[in-house]
């Protein structure tokens, strides 16, 4: 897993759990040790306007 320094709404301890999660055999991390800490401190996780509901809503089934 790339762990690139980047904007800390990127870097989240949500992000880091699902790549952690989605190994199946083996992770290796790579990356600032000092940024993999700062997303395991980092718990804010920002709403997300992604219009997923509205397209749901108004799905038109054939």
């Amino acid at each position: 897993m790339a762990v690139p320094k980047s904007s800390p709404m990127l870097l989240t301890r949500n992000l880091l759990y699902t790549g952690i999660t989605r190994a199946k055999k083996m992770l290796i991390i790579l990356g600032e040790e000092r940024v993999v800490e700062y997303m395991i401190k980092n718990v804010d996780s920002k709403t997300r306007n992604t219009g997923l509901a509205f397209k749901l809503e108004n799905l038109e089934l054939y």
